[in-house]
């Protein structure tokens, strides 16, 4: 459709407003346009939507699996994955992602999976092998996108961390010790004098540890999404020793299954209540060396639990020398609703809260595992901290 004439902008206002009582353009539609009209009239024309009238995709699988089909031909795939979110919240599609005919017709995307995490256990068995598919796909994009800056950060880290001023000969890091030196070269006798010398020092005989503690409430389901591929990654890694941990009102350990993230994706049970104190007790039973150990809680804090227990065990955690940061959401969309109170409380404790783009949970982890402050790292990334309460201290 051209962009030039007032036909062709007619015809587009029409296309927004719809027809019948909203249409005020007079613009007649036919073809093409009436077949994209006819697609935005089965979503949108309806009592609450801002184009009037009557639609619907109908009660069967492949009326709606026509229907995807349609906006994929129509619309580029970012509007194509808004439309589809707008059919599950709109209309109910969730129910009719059970059948294998419309899981078949959609555009993955990280939404999708989130719902199809919620419906994990409704999901029939003629349909499961076509949602682990799309989840594959997703994961897959994910981990394509992901895993390169997370090796490079965390391994980076670590290896900063262990570097020492004082190092024994055979532990010299000769380049950056010639670098750090230059300003010490000595014409006459053509060396340079290393006043100082950098090395990495004894190779640890123990690794460092990570836990990621995911809350599954179904407020999280980005969240977990990306916690799931980030936890893949991180138990690849040698140098580090990763858990992953998922929670409601009951805790379950992923770590094992880790390997393959679509199997913890799609063993995830979005939804029930929240239990922090019990998950984060569990993840207190694996911690071996607090100095060497980072707690990254992904949560938006509110307890369903005792609060009163919940906050005294964060206390004993990060006193302990653990090094712990809350997550208040871990995706693209920021957090929208948290608990601000519980938030300040361990803000005075030590444990900074706010929300993380997964591009910057890279850095994150890196910062943490280098011993920096987590709180003025976050503030230097322009990311908006939660103020420590002045309220007395469990």
């Amino acid at each position: 459709m051209s962009t030039g004439s007032n036909t062709d902008r007619l015809e587009r206002w029409r296309l927004v407003l719809g027809g019948g009582e909203a249409d005020g353009t007079g613009a007649p539609l036919e073809g093409h346009l009436l077949a994209i009209d006819r697609t935005l009239a089965a979503l949108y024309d309806r009592d609450d939507a801002p184009r009037r009238g009557r639609g619907g995709l109908g009660a069967s699988a492949p009326t709606a699996a026509r229907w995807l089909g349609d906006i994929r031909e129509y619309f580029p795939s970012s509007v194509v994955r808004v439309m589809q979110k707008d059919a599950i919240e709109r209309l109910g599609m969730d129910q009719l992602l059970l059948e294998p005919e419309m899981l078949e017709a959609v555009e993955p995307d990280i939404n999708l999976v989130t719902t199809l995490m919620s419906l994990s256990g409704a999901i029939p068995a003629k349909a499961k092998a076509t949602a682990r598919e799309i989840v594959r796909r997703v994961v897959r994009d994910l981990m394509r996108k992901l895993e390169a800056p997370t090796r490079q950060a965390v391994t980076g880290a670590l290896k900063r961390s262990s570097r020492t001023r004082r190092p024994r000969h055979n532990e010299i890091d000769w380049n950056r010790t010639i670098r750090a030196n230059l300003k010490h070269y000595q014409p006459e006798h053509r060396t340079i004098v290393p006043e100082t010398r950098i090395g990495y020092g004894r190779k640890r005989t123990e690794l460092r540890t990570v836990i990621v503690c995911i809350d599954q409430s179904g407020s999280m389901g980005e969240s977990v999404v990306y916690s799931g591929v980030f936890g893949a990654v991180l138990a690849s890694i040698p140098a580090m020793k990763s858990h992953v941990v998922a929670f409601d009102t009951a805790v379950v350990d992923l770590t094992e299954k880790m390997s393959d993230p679509v199997d913890v994706l799609m063993g995830v049970q979005l939804g029930g209540g929240t239990d922090i104190n019990l998950a984060l007790s569990y993840c207190q039973g694996l911690i071996t060396r607090p100095a060497d150990t980072v707690l990254v809680l992904i949560s938006d804090l509110y307890e369903g639990g005792d609060q009163k227990a919940m906050l005294k065990r964060v206390r004993q955690i990060t006193t302990s020398g653990v090094k712990m940061v809350a997550l208040l959401a871990l995706g693209d969309h920021g957090a929208a609703i948290f608990d601000t109170t519980v938030a300040s409380k361990i803000a005075a404790m030590g444990v900074p809260s706010f929300a993380c783009t997964p591009d910057r949970f890279p850095d994150l982890l890196a910062a943490a595992l280098q011993g920096s402050d987590l709180g003025s790292w976050a503030s230097a990334q322009g990311l908006t901290t939660t103020r420590a309460s002045t309220s007395p201290e469990p």
